[in-house]
């Protein structure tokens, strides 16, 4: 029997969280057997219970890592102040991200099945979210973060919500028309309550 170091180990359970995102992005959690993510990662299914339990346990540890992702691809290196909440917006309702499932959000892909996951699963994502509302509203009012928490909610649900509905329309000119509105949107909110 052959032995693989630790690394080895580390690599491949990347590997499947990784191939795991992508997947569940693309075709739901539902639609995302085992067998199809294991054969994704170039592995068999009898590897998969050598780093998971259960297809539960992938599904919550895999959106915890695309959200800590998000957070510290996206929202860590956006610029402090209203210009990196631009940034972020801009880029997130944009017809690359709309076109882009698989490396896209995994708000927008995955919320309607998130609701009818696990407790564990729906924690996980819970603590995802508030790191990313946290990095936003760090953004929106760097003196004081904690008074933009619900703000930065507010600006993820709609920007969430706006790329769900685009990536739902077949009429690609609307779709890109309810990017920019979305865009328009949530600048307004940014802007919603700021003193001149």
């Amino acid at each position: 029997m052959v032995r693989y170091a630790k690394e080895h180990k580390q690599e491949t359970r990347r590997r499947i969280i990784e191939t795991a995102g992508r997947r569940f992005k693309q075709d739901g959690i539902d639609g995302s057997g085992v067998s199809t993510l294991m054969k994704d990662a170039g592995l068999t299914n009898g590897a998969f219970y050598a780093h998971f339990e259960s297809k539960d346990d992938l599904v919550a540890t895999t959106i915890a890592d695309q959200l800590k992702a998000q957070a510290e691809s996206v929202v860590a290196l956006a610029a402090p102040g209203r210009a990196g909440i631009e940034q972020i917006v801009r880029g997130y309702l944009s017809p690359w991200h709309r076109d882009s499932l698989g490396d896209g959000c995994p708000n927008a892909a995955l919320l309607d099945e998130l609701g009818r996951c696990t407790e564990t699963t729906r924690q996980a994502y819970t603590d995802g979210v508030l790191v990313l509302i946290e990095g936003i509203a760090a953004r929106m009012a760097p003196e004081a973060p904690s008074s933009a928490r619900v703000k930065a909610l507010s600006l993820l649900s709609l920007m969430a919500g706006t790329l769900q509905l685009a990536r739902a329309l077949t009429d690609r000119q609307l779709a890109d028309e309810l990017l920019d509105q979305g865009i328009n949107n949530a600048l307004a909110l940014l802007d919603a309550g700021q003193r001149v």
